[in-house]
This record gives C-alpha cells, structure tokens and sequence, in this order.
C-alpha cells in the first residue's frame, strides 16, 4: 500500500520578500508550514543578512524553477568605507581598517565605470560553493582558506543611489554568480581604500520584481500570516507558467495534447521555432508544460505536469 503524501497540492509561485537575519531555507520552510504544501523550494539562496526577493515555487512549479537559477538580478546595498571584514559584510570581524581618502560622489561613478561589462571575480569564502563535498562558508568558520579560481561575471549596470564620504549606497544588475560583497570590496579597494557592506536587499530575479503583478507583489512573512485562510494565501500565488514565459509558446489540439502526455512525440506545425528549441505547450488554455521541437512538423515532451491523481 502506497505512504500518502503529507501536505496540501499546492502550486505556484510565491513572491516573498526575505526578512533580515533569516537563512533562505528558514524562510522556505516557514512559508511552507504556513501553506501546509506538500512540495516547495527557493531559486536562489540570499544571506541571512540579506532582504528582499526570494521566489518560492510550490508543488509543480518546482519542476521549473532551474529557468530562475540562471536569471539576471538586480540588488540595493550599502557600501563601507575604511574597514574589511572575515565575511564582507556587516556582520563579520574585522580584518583590517584602512583610511578613506577624501572621496567625492563623481569619484565613486568614475570608479563604477570600470566595473560595468564582462569582469573577473574570485568568489567569497562565505559562499556556499563547495570544496571536496563541503562548503566553503564552513571551511571558513573553521579558519581554513581554500584557492578559489576566479569567475567571469556580468555587471549590465552600476547606479550610485547616494553618497556621504565614508559610505554610498548602490544599486546594480548582475548576471547569475555575481557576489555583490566582493563586487564591493573591489570597489571600494579601486577608490584606494577597503570596505564591507551593510546593507543588502534584492530588488528583482529574472522577470519578477517587488512591484505588483497580476495582484500578486512582493509579500513579508507578517503579511501572509495575516491572511484568513488558505484561499486567501493561495490567491497570492502566481500560475505555474510565469517561470518560463521567456520562452516560445505552443498551442495544442487535443490530440498532440494526448500524445505527449504519453511520452510520445507529436506532429503539429512548429514553424518559427528552431529545431532543438524548447517551447511552453497548452492545450484549450491550460500549460502542460515544456516539449522540444525535434523536427519542424515534431513536439516531443520534455518536462510537463503531472497528470497523477493526488
């Protein structure tokens, strides 16, 4: 006899704004007792230190969520000046201070200049990369520094938001792998000093941001503990497909529908989309997942929605 499930069939994705001095995990895990899910997980982890944007994916939009881990982002932090920290953060010991030397704002935008475009990055040991099986971030609880090899990352755009001589506050937009604390350490180190952050909050992931979409914007824990009831927390939740509305759509009869859902391959006209490409698929309205075009007259299934009864 089969183990049933625990949880509630819950699907979608959830905006929540991440609060300070939480693990990514923590904050998941919250979320999901308080939507009694069956299945849930994040896309893309924030220090506890951090606020702000961690989309969460309930039951079948975790099957998708991989599409967020690659995503653009777009953070606010506040930059330091005059001291380096073990973390790169507020919240670490310091290393060593340094003096400030007299700054002013068009020098802080000269210096972001230099870091716009393609650069290298060679990654915190606070980070979750692993070494030989274990993370780096507890190798360097331990006092242990591992050689890390420097990444390419993108910086699409660096905006100076303030300025007040030992501190500025920034916003930027990085590609997938970029760690804004040493993105900040090397700035700080170009302008002739060091310095840590103190302040971080992401803004936007890929597509999604805090603002409101579809009625549905960024909400805080306290926010979704006050709702009344389990409607009105699943009426928060964006639709299952809006992780992967970057991609071709597809429109199905029901019988190409009734293939794939079999594993099998299915000819309908897939002009405008090049062989190898994965598009969405829907049939009468409703997403069924992603297929791959195979040939220009040829869908095959490639990641979709359970048709299993609960």
């Amino acid at each position: 006899m089969a183990r049933r499930r625990r949880g509630l069939p819950v699907n979608g994705v959830l905006l929540l704004d991440k609060p300070q001095g939480a693990s990514s995990n923590h904050a998941l895990q919250r979320v999901r007792r308080l939507f009694q899910a069956r299945k849930a997980g994040h896309t893309g982890t924030l220090d506890p230190m951090a606020t702000g944007l961690l989309p969460v994916c309930f039951g079948e939009a975790t099957k998708f969520s991989a599409h967020l881990l690659a995503a653009d982002k777009v953070y606010r932090t506040r930059v330091e000046l005059g001291a380096v920290t073990d973390t790169g953060d507020a919240e670490g010991e310091v290393l060593e201070r340094l003096a400030v030397p007299p700054l002013t704002a068009a020098d802080v935008e000269g210096v972001l200049e230099r870091f716009l475009g393609e650069i290298e990055q060679v990654p915190p040991m606070y980070s979750a990369l692993k070494h030989q099986g274990r993370k780096l971030y507890e190798l360097a609880r331990e006092g242990k520094s591992i050689e890390r090899a420097a990444r390419r990352v993108t910086v699409y755009d660096a905006r100076l938001l303030g300025f007040e001589g030992h501190a500025f506050e920034l916003e930027v937009k990085v590609s997938k792998g970029t760690y804004v604390r040493t993105l900040a350490e090397d700035i700080a180190r170009a302008l002739g000093s060091g310095g840590h952050i103190s302040m971080l909050r992401r803004l936007a992931t890929g597509p999604f941001d805090g603002d409101s979409r579809d009625g549905a914007g960024m909400l805080t824990l306290q926010a979704l503990e006050a709702l009344p009831d389990q409607a009105a927390r699943e009426a928060t939740l964006l639709p299952v497909d809006v992780l992967v509305e970057h991609l071709p759509r597809l429109d199905l009869g029901a019988s190409a529908a009734g293939a794939l859902t079999l594993g099998q391959a299915a000819r309908l006209d897939a002009s405008g989309i090049g062989t190898g490409e994965t598009a969405r698929l829907y049939c009468d309205g409703a997403f069924l997942g992603l297929g791959v075009v195979t040939a220009p007259q040829e869908v095959a299934p490639k990641r979709l929605l359970s048709t299993a009864a609960d």
